[in-house]
């Protein structure tokens, strides 16, 4: 088995399997769940492999890795539980190592670079994470690093700023998409008039196969821009235009998402990295376009178009 797509049943990790199904790879799916496997995975047999693991078991992680040359790690966790991320981290690499696996190509965030210094932010930006999250994205980001090249094994990570797409019910837009289908409000968090940009989850899946296949990536940390600024405000407005409707939308301010911190812990921790939206932080990705020079971005009308139409689809049961 080449490739195998640690925690495979959230966005990046299903797309990164339609990605590798489309280029005619056999791969490796590992979630918790064989219920789950099974029905997000069944349409890809005879080219996929389910396996049930849980990576915060040490010998679990190590059956997950056995046998493959390529682990694509993209397990999240819940926002209150960011201190897992390191754990989970570490009884990976020490399955990869154990196990032989060749590569190891990390998915990771902008949270360790804390606040940006520069309008444009490179792979040099200091590392200097204000939050706990960021700390702990940080500490996972060196794991990866640190073991590049032990018992062979060779690492990298790509960056990506919020991402969107058709199977992102976790990012911070996935409330737009579902009210402008639905004809219902959406809740988002402000301020909205700031630059921001997104990322389609099938360029970063594409993104990261193209990675995976180079040599000089690894040992090294790379940056995926979005296709461009933008800011909330507009991607929200194309987002209901796409649909055929009125933008409806309710914006939490800082304020509002502190008061209610007080009383709902996942708004306490949304509340921490509220700063990525009064505070742009735009990466700069010429190293990885100068690696990638075949590297392609969606459009955000062509990625919102497409993820609008597959939701309706979806709503519609003919997907």
């Amino acid at each position: 088995m080449k490739y195998a797509i640690f925690g495979a049943t959230g966005a990046v990790g299903k797309s990164l399997a339609r990605e590798l199904a489309r280029s005619g790879e056999s791969f490796r799916v590992v979630g918790r769940s064989l219920e789950t496997l099974q029905k997000e995975f069944g349409p890809y047999a005879p080219r996929v492999e389910n396996v049930v693991a849980d990576l915060a078991d040490p010998a679990a992680a190590k059956t997950a890795a056995r046998g493959v040359e390529t682990i694509f790690y993209t397990a999240g966790v819940p926002y209150t539980r960011f201190a897992d991320h390191p754990v989970l981290m570490r009884n990976t690499i020490e399955a990869a190592v154990a196990e032989g696996v060749r590569h190891l190509v990390h998915v990771a965030t902008v949270y360790p670079f804390g606040r940006a210094r520069t309008a444009l932010v490179n792979e040099d930006h200091p590392r200097e994470p204000h939050t706990f999250k960021g700390r702990m994205r940080k500490e996972q980001e060196d794991l990866v690093l640190a073991a590049n090249g032990r018992g062979g094994l060779r690492t990298t990570l790509l960056r990506a700023p919020d991402f969107y797409g058709a199977d992102s019910e976790l990012s911070y837009v996935a409330s737009i998409f579902k009210a402008a289908v639905s004809g219902g409000r959406a809740n988002v968090i402000g301020p909205i008039d700031e630059p921001h940009e997104f990322v389609y989850v099938p360029d970063l899946a594409r993104t990261l196969v193209q990675l995976s296949r180079e040599n000089a990536a690894y040992g090294h940390a790379w940056n995926l821009a979005g296709p461009g600024q933008i800011t909330e405000r507009d991607f929200m407005q194309r987002v209901f235009n796409a649909a055929g409707r009125k933008p409806r939308f309710m914006v939490a301010g800082p304020l509002m998402m502190k008061v209610a911190g007080l009383f709902n812990p996942m708004a306490r921790e949304v509340a921490e990295m509220q700063y990525l939206f009064s505070q742009p932080l735009m990466l700069d990705d010429a190293r990885l376009r100068a690696l990638l020079p075949n590297l392609t971005k969606t459009s955000y009308d062509e990625g919102i178009r497409e993820t609008v139409e597959e939701l309706k689809a979806r709503e519609s049961g003919t997907r």
